[in-house]
């Protein structure tokens, strides 16, 4: 915990010293490896101090954090580039991160196996299968950064990285298999039941939607209701904040009643009902209408955010624990990545077809909206330069566009939901069974006492 918290301000301290853009991007890399490290290791270290059926309590915690931090960031951060540099967006995070490292190193005393070595602790680690994942995912990440925007779809360009991480991960499954690694990424028994493999294919589903209004919902309102950039932003608000109370409601719901199918059909049956509802969005949709739209989705994200490791841990043994939390949380991240990539494509080629359609009267507009062009050009500023007859068909376009990305999430969504019917409970353990935890210190004192 200690390494991934240094690694995210050695990155911060990379983007806020830096002189070019290629610097910029490398730091903003070394911050991904220490943030993503951060998630990963919050959720494992509570998973080793906190029996099973309390875990949603401490997640709904984490999520209020996580909601308030992203209701607040855009507008810290805006006030910090108004009133000084954008170099103190990054700098920001040295002091902080230096108390976390000081708070952490005093108050985290953990048990850990003091009799294996660092070479045995080594050798333990699935270097081919790591290897193998990380290539797949690369492949199929450059594959998606880059389809429908410098590269079309039908493009060898996409097509054939996106083929080779796919096979990539498919040897990768099958390597998982063999047993030529004694402690493999990815255990098979993680997955061998149906309620596993539903849980993980709906936590890929879910985060695959919240990146999908994250990245979409904006485009509605600056280039569909006009807002700025900053009244969009303050437009999200629900969705980042109403996640906090419907976190809170499934941790209390798992954590009273220890079950969690229940939870999860009432939230997939939200999030498909709000997202139905955001097909209806319009020109003059009020405001009272969309945050209502957006409240609806966001209950049903937040109970399934709190819930939905605790379920897919219940399956696993406690000594697992470490490695079945990082493959919930991989899953997760690739979801949010395809989260951006097919709402993308549909965006896109909607897009393309109503251009063909010749909605848009200026050959000149329709041009510079094609291809990619429509999602860099959302905003307010560019649809107002126009004449108020072409404003109102380019608004049409974003309209129709945006309205068939979220017609196509409610599929997703509906998915989810009967998938969810398929799950299946069992008792969420009360106690806690792992040789680590933090250490008690009276018993370490009677030992030493003892050795005395």
């Amino acid at each position: 915990m200690l390494t991934v918290i240094a690694i995210f301000m050695l990155g911060s301290g990379i983007c806020g010293g830096a002189t070019t853009s290629g610097m910029l991007i490398a730091g903003r890399a070394v911050q991904g490896v220490g943030s993503g490290g951060i998630i990963m290791v919050s959720s494992t270290i509570i998973s080793d101090l906190v029996p099973l059926r309390q875990r949603g309590n401490i997640s709904a915690i984490l999520m209020s954090i996580f909601g308030i931090g992203s209701a607040l960031g855009p507008f810290i951060g805006g006030a910090i580039v108004s009133s000084t540099t954008w170099r103190w967006v990054f700098y920001l995070m040295l002091p902080i991160g230096g108390a976390a490292l000081a708070m952490l190193f005093i108050v985290l005393c953990v048990n850990y196996n003091k009799e294996m070595s660092f070479w045995q602790k080594l050798r333990r680690i699935d270097l081919i299968g790591n290897s193998i994942l990380v290539a797949s995912t690369v492949s199929v990440l450059y594959a998606l950064s880059y389809a429908g925007t410098r590269y079309s779809w039908q493009s060898w360009h996409t097509f054939v990285p996106l083929l080779i991480g796919f096979l990539g991960l498919f040897i990768f499954a099958w390597f998982q298999t063999t047993g030529f690694s004694s402690e493999p990424l990815m255990p098979p028994h993680f997955f061998n039941r149906l309620t596993s493999a539903v849980l993980a294919i709906n936590t890929f589903i879910f985060s695959a939607l919240l990146y999908w209004c994250i990245f979409f919902l904006p485009v509605y309102f600056q280039a569909v209701k006009l807002y700025s950039p900053i009244r969009a932003g303050v437009s999200m608000l629900p969705i980042s904040l109403l996640g906090i109370p419907g976190s809170v409601l499934g941790a209390i719901s798992l954590t009273r009643w220890g079950r969690y199918k229940p939870v999860h059909i009432i939230a997939f049956a939200l999030q498909t009902l709000g997202l139905g509802l955001f097909t209806l969005q319009q020109e003059d949709t009020p405001v009272a209408q969309w945050a209502v739209f957006q409240c609806i989705v966001s209950l049903g994200m937040g109970m399934t955010f709190s819930t939905m490791l605790p379920a897919f841990q219940a399956f696993i043994p406690e000594r697992d624990l470490a490695a079945s939390t990082a493959a919930w949380y991989f899953l997760r991240l690739f979801g949010h990545v395809w989260g951006v990539a097919i709402p993308a494509a549909v965006f896109n080629y909607r897009v393309d077809s109503l251009l063909a359609q010749g909605v848009i009267s200026d050959p000149d507009i329709a041009r510079r909206l094609s291809a990619g062009g429509a999602y860099q050009a959302a905003s307010s500023g560019f649809v107002k330069q126009f004449s108020p007859s072409l404003q109102t068909e380019i608004r049409t376009v974003y309209r129709l566009a945006t309205q068939r990305v979220f017609q196509i999430a409610i599929v997703f969504a509906g998915i989810a939901f009967l998938l969810a019917l398929l799950e299946k409970e069992i008792e969420l353990r009360n106690t806690l069974e792992t040789e680590f935890g933090l250490e008690d210190k009276k018993e370490k004192a009677i030992s030493s006492n003892q050795l005395e």
